[in-house]
């Protein structure tokens, strides 16, 4: 009987993917961190305008385990991280898998800046030759790679100013089409302080309150993790999922409930930065895959 060449032929990158989270497992631990598990199927998750959720059985697949992430923040746990699946529907392309892996982690007491620290550190354990190939472009790992304000980024790269881009409603659009490839090119690039009113859950800059203590980090313009420092004010993260819920019945999407356990702890959760890293695209740059399809077993079209 003739095998499944389709899998048979992922064995090398499967293998390579292994390894890859046998190393970032050892990287936590070594750091004192906890391994947690949270649940996969939840009442509801963060609403966000641009993320919809898959439903099941009245409630959801989450679509980060972000918010029961926190939840134990708030009940006393310093450092945790995580390697779990997450779901979103209707996305689907040479990036993007509608069921995929991510890798999260949160420490309390530090800000969106060890974080970034951090991230090089985790990249320097998996490559410590200090230098990545991915579709022929060269990557140089060395520490301390670039931080690059939303700002700048739209005045080197973008066709029109920060203010201009969001004055006409088309952020999303110049940010993925113009901006976005070429970040990361030599060398891996922190996009940090975006504008408050994009903030999501994190915490505005003490300083600087119309920009968010928030970062993106890409490689290769690939786009590979969003960290932030924690907004821990409940009032305000009320009302920021007010105004995305708003966003999303105004857009005709179906409604989410409010999160209100997490509401109600986040009163009691310390100082704390998290961040969200897309572990099938790092295994798709430690590999030098061109697409997703190569670094997972099965893909919706082999089910």
């Amino acid at each position: 009987m003739q095998g499944n060449w389709a899998l048979a032929k992922k064995r090398t990158r499967l293998e390579q993917r292994a390894r890859i989270a046998q190393t970032i497992r050892s990287f936590f631990v070594a750091r004192d961190f906890l391994e947690v598990e949270t649940p996969h199927r939840v009442p509801g998750n963060a609403p966000e305008a641009h993320i919809d959720a898959v439903q099941s059985e009245g409630w959801f697949l989450h679509t980060s385990p972000e918010l029961c992430m926190k939840r134990l923040l708030a009940a006393g746990y310093p450092r945790l991280f995580q390697l779990c699946r997450c779901w979103r529907a209707a996305e689907r392309g040479t990036r993007h898998l509608p069921e995929f892996a991510m890798l999260e982690w949160y420490v309390t007491g530090c800000d969106y800046h060890i974080l970034m620290e951090q991230c090089e550190h985790l990249l320097d354990s998996l490559r410590p030759e200090g230098l990545l190939t991915y579709q022929g472009q060269k990557i140089d790992l060395q520490t301390p790679w670039e931080r690059l304000t939303v700002a700048d980024a739209f005045d080197r790269y973008g066709s029109r100013s920060l203010q201009q881009a969001l004055a006409e409603d088309r952020f999303d659009e110049i940010i993925s089409f113009e901006i976005e490839p070429r970040l990361g090119s030599h060398k891996p690039t922190f996009l940090i302080e975006y504008p408050s009113e994009l903030a999501a859950l994190a915490r505005r800059h003490p300083q600087r309150p119309h920009v968010a203590e928030r970062f993106e980090l890409y490689i290769a313009g690939l786009e590979l993790a969003n960290a932030f420092s924690e907004l821990t004010d409940p009032v305000e993260q009320r009302q920021r999922f007010i105004d995305e819920e708003a966003s999303r019945r105004n857009a005709g999407k179906p409604p989410y409930p409010s999160p209100e356990n997490f509401l109600r702890e986040l009163e009691t959760m310390p100082e704390a930065a998290g961040i969200a890293l897309g572990l099938d695209r790092l295994v798709m740059l430690l590999t030098d895959s061109a697409t997703i399809d190569e670094v997972v077993a099965f893909t919706p079209e082999l089910l």
